[in-house]
């Protein structure tokens, strides 16, 4: 599976706390996390992104058109969130083929966070 592929929970968690570090440098995007609740937010994304490649995670979270309604997303500010996790994923040396995989998991997102 892709997860397996990824490295499993541990490789996914050491990516996902990159991330979101990068998200929190990147003054593009960090005023839409400026009050997320960072401990809930990382969980989440290791389920979600756990359970997208066949990890055994449950994400319980909202839907993302529902988390995401309201906050003007545009699609600059999404593609500079994508930026952050491949900016992630390449400093853990992820493969090419496992990174691109894992982004078409989660591009289809897009519909639901940009809103403009």
């Amino acid at each position: 599976s892709l997860y397996d592929r990824l490295g499993g929970e541990a490789a996914i968690k050491a990516v996902v706390d990159e991330f979101v570090a990068n998200v929190a440098a990147d003054t593009r995007i960090n005023k839409w996390f400026e009050n997320a609740n960072i401990d809930r937010l990382k969980g989440h994304l290791v389920n979600q992104i756990g359970q997208a490649s066949g990890g055994p995670q449950v994400y319980t979270g909202r839907d993302m058109k529902t988390t995401h309604a309201g906050m003007g997303i545009d699609g600059p500010a999404f593609d500079a969130l994508v930026e952050n996790l491949i900016k992630a994923l390449d400093k853990f040396a992820v493969p090419e083929q496992e990174k691109n995989d894992l982004l078409a998991v989660l591009g289809p997102m897009r519909s639901d966070i940009v809103e403009r």
